[in-house]
This record gives C-alpha cells, sequence and structure tokens, in this order.
C-alpha cells in the first residue's frame, strides 16, 4: 500500500523528531489494537503492566526495561495527542539550537530522570504507603525538552492561542508550577515525573553551557545500536587529483575556507538543524583533519 511505504519513507529520512513521534504513535496503536484482541478473547490485557513503569523497587528489578519503555507509551487519546503536539512544537524550537542527537538523548535522559523521581517520591513520602501505581507517558521526556531550550533561549517568542506572542521561559514556568499544584492531585506521581525531567532539561543545559554534554554516552550507545541494523556499504576507493602547482593549491584552500565561513554564519543565525546533509558533511570532515 502506498501509505505504508510512505510512512517507512518518512521515518527512514525524518528528523529524530519524527521518529520518536511515529514510535509513540505505533506504540499507542499496537497496545490498543492489543487492548481489543484481549477484551474479544474474554482475557484481561496485561501488557500495559508490562511496559509502565512500577512504584515498586521490586517489581521494577524483575522489569528494568520499564524504565525506557513507559516514555513511549500511551494509552487514552487525548494523552497521547496532546504530549504529541507538545514534542513537536518544544521539539522543532530545540532543533533550531541543537542538534538532533542531543534532542534524542534528552528525551531519554528526561524520561528516565522523571521516571526515577517518580520512584523516590512513591517510596519516600508517608502519604504514598500502600497506593500503587503505574507511570506512563512522554512528559517527563518532553519538559525536560522544554525547560532545557527555555534555559538556553528564554526569549524565544512562541505563539499561543487567545494569548498571542510570550517568551518561552514563562511556558516552562507555568508547565513546572503546575506540575507542583498537581502533587496533591490524582495525577501526583505524573507530576513527580514532571519535576524530574524538568530538573533534568536544567542540568543539562546548564552543564552543556560549561562544555560537558551528559548526554554523549547516551549518544554512543546509541550510536552503536544503529550500526548493527544499518547495512553494510560497499567498499570503494577514489582517487583525488592534487593541485597542479601552488596557485591551484591556494585557490582550492580559499574556496573551501569561504564555504565553512558560511556554514558557521549559518549556525549563528538559524541554528545547527538548519545545515543541509552536505554541510553537515563537510564540517565533520573538518572536524577530523
Amino acid at each position: 500500500m502506498d501509505i505504508i511505504e510512505d510512512i517507512k519513507t518518512s521515518f527512514k529520512e525524518g528528523s529524530v523528531l519524527t521518529r520518536l513521534i511515529y514510535v509513540n504513535l505505533a506504540v499507542f496503536l499496537f497496545v490498543r489494537l492489543a487492548q481489543v484482541l484481549f477484551f474479544l478473547a474474554g482475557k484481561d490485557s496485561l501488557l500495559l503492566n508490562w511496559l509502565a513503569l512500577p512504584e515498586d523497587v521490586s517489581t521494577l528489578l524483575t522489569r528494568p526495561w520499564t524504565i525506557i519503555t513507559y516514555m513511549f507509551l500511551h494509552f487514552n487519546f487525548l494523552h497521547i495527542l496532546f504530549n504529541l503536539l507538545g514534542l513537536y512544537w518544544f521539539g522543532k524550537i530545540f532543533l533550531s539550537y541543537f542538534d538532533e542527537k542531543k534532542l534524542l538523548s534528552l528525551y531519554i535522559l528526561g524520561g528516565i530522570a522523571g521516571g526515577v523521581l517518580y520512584i523516590l517520591a512513591y517510596n519516600l513520602f508517608p502519604v504514598f504507603q500502600g497506593v500503587n501505581g503505574i507511570l506512563m507517558g512522554a512528559s517527563a521526556s518532553i519538559i525536560a525538552i522544554l525547560v532545557a531550550v527555555a534555559a538556553f533561549a528564554p526569549n524565544q517568542p512562541v505563539y499561543l492561542f487567545f494569548i498571542g506572542r510570550i517568551p518561552l521561559k514563562y511556558v516552562a514556568a507555568f508547565w513546572v508550577f503546575l506540575s507542583v499544584l498537581g502533587i496533591s492531585t490524582s495525577n501526583a506521581g505524573g507530576n513527580f515525573a514532571h519535576l524530574g525531567g524538568a530538573l533534568w532539561g536544567f542540568f543539562y543545559i546548564r552543564q552543556l553551557g560549561k562544555g560537558k554534554d551528559y548526554g554523549s554516552g547516551i549518544q554512543a550507545l546509541l550510536d552503536k545500536v544503529a550500526a548493527l541494523f544499518k547495512p553494510k556499504s560497499k567498499i570503494y576507493v577514489s582517487y583525488k587529483q592534487p593541485p597542479r602547482d601552488d596557485y591551484e593549491y591556494n585557490r582550492q584552500k580559499n574556496q573551501n575556507q569561504e564555504e565553512i565561513n558560511r556554514i558557521l554564519e549559518k549556525i549563528s543565525k538559524s541554528g545547527y538543524g538548519s545545515l543541509s546533509k552536505k554541510e553537515k558533511e563537510l564540517l565533520f570532515k573538518i572536524g577530523k583533519k
């Protein structure tokens, strides 16, 4: 079917942001379809329990993968709708300043930070004694992205319905404030996860400003995993003709320097994400010299 091929092409050629949206949608559809099949069979579906993050540490030890799977898991339509809208809006802003690998690592580590604070809250505060719960959704990851980019570019304008243009820092502050107020509601665990993601987003961007990328480890791990599934390309040898004389050598050198200056100016104006594939490859080659 053409639609299947279009989705495959979009996923393959799309950005990390596009792929994150597709993965969240795919997990949502899979879980809901599985729920229908279990319902028709007259059985209870345990899929949510096996993918959502439990509050009990002993249960978590038997399902360690849930610290990752929960951040891609949604069951209610409105839940995934608003989360994916937030992921798209704030992810696009983030990519205007940083590259795709940083977005992916921030999504994952922000989700992990949210999950850790959720578990700590349920096991430390007396109000949660005897209360069972599970955590699901991408909210912690999304608020990590929002707070990170708001801390980096606090006056970045955003446009809201009925309000108009406001700085991004107020959007981030309002979401964090709502999460604090929401601790006393029925979704206390989810709001603790929001705060965990927000703390990581703020910490990450502050350390990045000091030259420390705490997402580099997860980036390297994901690159190794991706390399396992990448088909091996055929090896070929190309021969580059050397410059014929000093004049030709200097001409090529000046031409390359002009191109590099143009790319650096483009980054300063529009961010790394605005570069084309060829421009990124050129920067990579220069960086290896």
